[in-house]
């Protein structure tokens, strides 16, 4: 007998799926999620930037505030730290200690092999060894680490330096760096320092496979190492293939999920979400047009910095900004809001929206404003952006 054709997934069943398990589609859909299962549960939150990690929450939880994520920080129950991509991630305590050394080869020591040849034979774990000591010691901001690194190498290329220190240790950004509401630069220690417990071991491939399918499925083996930076993971697939649902793409991928995930009818409504730069849900499978279509793909981007982006029926229909510190003109907004006035959210739409679209638009981008400005007043836009 002729094995079976796997069903085929199309685009809009492929993100309706996805959608469901980032808690966008429904925002948590079984009531009562905290911010630190939701973290868990999304493997990560991206956190180049210090708001994007609570925009993202905003965005999939019900009932969500700023000050339980930052709660959870202080606390030590969830740290910023270089993982998939060797880029900085928002992790719960456990994943900062399993989830690193899984990442290792597939982001940091990549990074690293590009400086090797800058370090002028110096054998990296001298300096790992010595950057451990430091940043033990205390935490240490960057420039600081740079220079006691160069006191002791001081021909050595400083940059090549500090980053073999980062893509050695599983180096975690210290509070008060992202904290709402508080500034501070960023401080480096250890992970074993900062949570008191050994690091790893790490995650067994096949656990993370099926965490990555709850938060990410369906999806193919590319996807997998797409979302992190990791190569051969196609043993792993195999290794799990009985117990996993198999399905094909429009272009005759292969897809796995895991048989209970939800799969939700393609025609299931997709309210509007803002989401923050560089979020996951877009970074996270090697064919973006599942939620970036063709057309814009370059619209969401400016140089190397990505911008904050709208859903409208389920895929990337625009960009958004809020007046927060940081842009230009942005500022005087800024001091605006914490004088009491109004804090503006801009959307500059790519499509052109439906009355009932625009109204859905305008009522997530308040209730956005309420959650991340709720001393002050409000005022969503729609147009061009203005500097």
């Amino acid at each position: 007998m002729a094995p079976k054709t796997p069903p085929v997934l199309g685009p809009r069943a492929l993100g309706r799926a996805t959608l469901a398990r980032q808690l966008l589609l429904h925002r948590d859909p079984d009531g009562g999620m905290t911010a630190e299962a939701a973290v868990e549960h999304l493997i990560g939150l991206q956190a180049q930037n210090v708001r994007p990690p609570y925009h993202a929450l905003a965005a999939r939880l019900h009932g969500f505030r700023p000050q339980e994520l930052s709660g959870l920080m202080d606390s030590r129950a969830v740290a910023r730290m270089v993982t998939m991509r060797s880029t900085i991630h928002t992790h719960s305590a456990r994943d900062c200690l399993t989830l690193r050394p899984f990442a290792q080869p597939g982001g940091p020591e990549r990074e690293l092999r590009m400086f090797t040849k800058r370090l002028d034979g110096i054998d990296p774990a001298r300096i790992a060894a010595f950057g451990r000591e430091l940043v033990e010691e205390r935490p240490r901001p960057v420039g600081e680490l740079r220079d006691a690194l160069l006191g002791r190498w001081p021909d050595a290329d400083p940059l090549a330096l500090t980053t073999a220190v980062r893509c050695m240790l599983p180096l975690v950004q210290t509070t008060p760096r992202g904290l709402w509401g508080r500034s501070g630069q960023v401080t480096l220690t250890t992970a074993e320092k900062w949570f008191g417990r050994p690091v790893g071991p790490a995650s067994e491939p096949e656990a993370v496979v099926r965490r990555y399918l709850a938060a990410f499925g369906p999806a193919s083996v590319r996807d997998m190492q797409t979302w992190s930076g990791l190569t051969r993971l196609k043993g792993a697939f195999e290794r799990l293939r009985p117990e996993l649902v198999v399905f094909r793409d429009d272009r005759g991928a292969e897809l796995f999920d895991l048989p209970e995930a939800p799969r939700p009818d393609p025609d299931v409504p997709a309210p509007p979400r803002l989401l923050p730069e560089f979020d996951n849900l877009l970074l996270s499978h090697a064919d973006r047009s599942r939620f970036v279509p063709q057309a814009f793909k370059d619209r969401t981007w400016k140089g190397n910095q990505a911008h904050c982006v709208l859903l409208v029926d389920g895929r990337v229909a625009g960009i958004w900004r809020t007046g927060e510190p940081g842009g230009r003109g942005e500022r005087k907004r800024s001091r605006d809001a914490a004088a009491g006035g109004a804090v503006t959210l801009t959307v500059q739409s790519f499509v052109r929206l439906a009355a009932a679209q625009r109204t859905a638009v305008a009522e997530e981008a308040e209730r956005l404003l309420a959650i991340v400005a709720p001393g002050a007043g409000h005022d969503v836009r729609f147009g061009q952006f203005t500097d």
